[in-house]
């Protein structure tokens, strides 16, 4: 097990592939750990460096004193980069792992080479309704959300498969001080003028059944970034990294693969 003592969080983190590789980064969803990618891992090109990690909050990561803000996390991925000697990385982020993404390459752009924004936006959501969130979360915990939330996570094909009850005990079990710290920083936060002026290659993914972060919003935000491409998943929800894994990883190798030889 590996982890990264930062000056405010301790960081889970995993390496897989080619460790003289070039670096690709993945940053994971709100309620969910660094598994939400094992499906997609070994499907990646060969010769890369890939890099997985529990933010703050999340999986075996601490799980500081809340309520956390985007800035938090986004610093938290720089100071995790830095341990581990990259100057240069491919990130790849889902949900609010886009948003730390897009916040990151503002902070640090020369720390990232290109991004991947899945199922994410610049803005996700209003903040009343992350404050809706946090309450019930306070008043009856995380489980007492769960089927909504999955509803939204998932396809209805998918939410009729064996698999389900296993990303209900993921949500589940996520530190509540940790989700609710989170769903802070999604609240407040609106990237919308920062992403727009972000100047690198920007490949956005959607799943067209998503119900958290709906075609539009993702489309809308890849519309604010010049040259970014936008790819939709016909019949997934949420997490496609999930659902489809092979065109996930067809997406993001092909891009990959374009960003360091095309």
């Amino acid at each position: 097990m590996q982890v990264a003592a930062l000056d405010n969080a301790c960081l889970h983190w995993r390496e897989d592939g080619d460790p003289n590789g070039f670096p690709v980064v993945f940053a994971n969803s709100l309620g969910t750990d660094l598994r939400v990618w094992d499906k997609v891992v070994p499907l990646m090109p060969e010769g890369l460096r890939l890099i997985r990690f529990d933010k703050r909050g999340h999986g075996l990561s601490s799980c500081p004193q809340g309520p956390y803000t985007l800035a938090d996390l986004s610093r938290d991925a720089e100071g995790l980069l830095d341990s581990l000697g990259i100057s240069s990385c491919i990130f790849v982020g889902l949900s609010i792992g886009g948003m730390i993404g897009q916040s990151l390459v503002a902070r640090r752009p020369d720390l990232v080479r290109a991004l991947v924004l899945s199922n994410t936006a610049a803005k996700m959501g209003e903040a009343a309704m992350w404050q809706n969130r946090i309450d019930a979360v306070r008043a009856d915990g995380i489980a007492a959300l769960a089927n909504p939330i999955l509803e939204r996570w998932f396809s209805p094909a998918f939410r009729e498969t064996n698999e389900l009850q296993a990303w209900c005990h993921m949500l589940t079990r996520t530190p509540a001080q940790g989700y609710i710290g989170c769903c802070a920083a999604i609240a407040g936060t609106d990237l919308s003028d920062a992403s727009a002026d972000l100047r690198l290659p920007v490949l956005a993914i959607c799943g067209s059944e998503d119900l958290a972060s709906p075609p539009e919003i993702v489309r809308g935000t890849a519309s604010l970034i010049p040259g970014a491409r936008y790819s939709e998943i016909a019949g997934v929800g949420h997490l496609p990294c999930v659902e489809a894994p092979e065109q996930f990883a067809t997406l993001i190798g092909n891009f990959i693969k374009e960003t360091l030889h095309g």
